[in-house]
């Protein structure tokens, strides 16, 4: 009796292992979290002059991934670079805060576009931010950063274009023994292999194009792709030849977020994109308030220091004569501008707090940083605002001659006028036909 009931037992055991369902392990399913940027552009916060364009920002970058971060502390959260610009005096000075600020996020790997070197590699080196650059001849950058989150492995590669070079120009072996970057992809595809078969996800950056990435780069062993920004806007991920293709906007004007899942070969299989906006309804990161005083500060006390100069080297008659000048022969027009917002228009940047900042000043003046032009409220006040000249040129030569020598910008098209300040950046939805009648004169 006792030997039927153990056959029974194991009967029962037999028959209960069979039923269950066991997956193999080459279908088991890892998912993670991306989240990704690309191409900030030396927009440490957001140009307010328009509704449109008031997205971005640090301090709300900072906020928006502080939150993602308590939802899912797991995330995997990166950026391809292309964080400065050097095209302003101011533009160093920037540059240092961005990188302040985008090191209080805590980064898990940040490449390094030819942008980003426009100060030198040394200037990136103080900042504690996991630079890379897979293709550096030298060890100034890490070749690669490996993130583990979970059960998932993230490795992240970038690619600096040895054709972008801003050196390029140079011929000859001074330019082969002086190169930055290699431009050979042997050992990118290697350290490539090499993470794919351990099973992790392997993400490569680039400023490339789809079509360069393709045709240059080794991407058979590449999991996602991400490939130059698109003007503002990201794009909708696609998934060629198994590689899972990603696009940035650009200006730092919103982030994305990417829920994935990976076989164990570590490719994409499935995915949910989802772009996240920046607008003023993201409040600023409370914990970037004394980073961010700092920074205005700062601006505050170069712009101080260069109204000093100017004054200093302040000679002769201005070229500008001013609204009131203009007003004698033109009432009319003058009539309608004071009726405009242009009139006003320096009081706006004093209601923000920007009336130092020359990267607002210069559209809300007369011939900033100019010989002649506006200085500051207290030397120069009639320059302030939008005025006649700064749509129409320097005048002081016209008056003088009674209306006989035109205008500095007389063969100018209106439109050409209008797009000094009114363009991509400051005015994204500018139309002259819609804007004309607020200034018609």
């Amino acid at each position: 009796m006792k030997e039927l009931w153990q056959w029974v037992y194991f009967l029962l055991c037999a028959m209960l292992l069979a039923s269950c369902v066991v997956i193999p392990e080459e279908d088991a399913q890892r998912q993670a979290t991306l989240v990704y940027s690309a191409n900030l552009d030396g927009e440490l916060e957001p140009c307010g002059c328009s509704e449109f364009g008031n997205q971005g920002g640090i301090k709300r970058r900072v906020s928006k991934i502080d939150e993602l971060r308590l939802a899912n502390p797991d995330l995997f959260l990166v950026s391809a670079g292309g964080l400065l610009i050097s095209d302003l005096p101011q533009d160093r000075l920037t540059s240092d805060y961005i990188l302040k600020g985008l090191a209080a996020l805590s980064y898990d790997a940040v490449g390094v576009q030819w942008r980003d070197l426009a100060f030198g590699a040394a200037f990136l080196q103080p900042y504690p931010l996991p630079l890379v650059v897979s293709n550096w001849n030298g060890e100034v950058f890490a070749a690669e950063k490996q993130i583990q989150r979970g059960d998932v492995t993230l490795r992240y590669f970038q690619w600096l274009d040895p054709a972008q070079a801003p050196l390029n120009s140079m011929r000859g072996a001074m330019q082969n023994s002086h190169a930055q970057v290699a431009s050979e992809t042997a050992h990118l595809t290697a350290r490539l292999q090499s993470a794919r078969a351990q099973g992790e996800v392997t993400l490569l950056a680039t400023t490339l194009s789809l079509a360069d990435a393709q045709q240059q780069l080794p991407l058979a062993d590449v999991s996602i792709l991400i490939i130059e920004s698109n003007y503002e806007l990201y794009v909708d991920p696609v998934l060629i030849e198994g590689v899972l293709v990603l696009q940035p906007g650009s200006r730092g004007m919103r982030l994305a977020s990417l829920d994935f899942k990976i076989d164990q070969a570590g490719r994409v299989t499935q995915w949910q994109h989802e772009v996240l906006p920046l607008p003023p309804e993201v409040k600023d990161a409370p914990r970037m308030a004394a980073w961010y005083d700092a920074y205005n500060a700062q601006v505050k006390a170069a712009y101080k220091k260069s109204v000093a100069l100017r004054k200093a080297q302040k000679s002769g008659e201005s070229p500008f004569a001013g609204a009131k000048s203009c007003k004698v022969c033109h009432q009319t027009e003058h009539k309608a501008w004071t009726q405009s917002r242009h009139s006003d228009a320096f009081y706006t940047l004093m209601d923000v707090n920007k009336a130092f900042d020359p990267n607002c000043i210069g559209c809300h003046t007369v011939g900033f940083n100019r010989d002649g032009g506006f200085i500051d409220p207290g030397s120069t006040s009639d320059l302030m605002h939008v005025q006649c000249e700064s749509c129409h040129g320097a005048a002081r030569a016209h008056v003088a001659s009674g209306g006989q020598t035109p205008v500095e910008h007389a063969q100018r098209a209106k439109v050409a006028m209008c797009v000094q300040c009114h363009n991509a950046t400051h005015s994204p939805l500018f139309d002259v036909t819609d804007y004309w009648p607020k200034i018609q004169h």
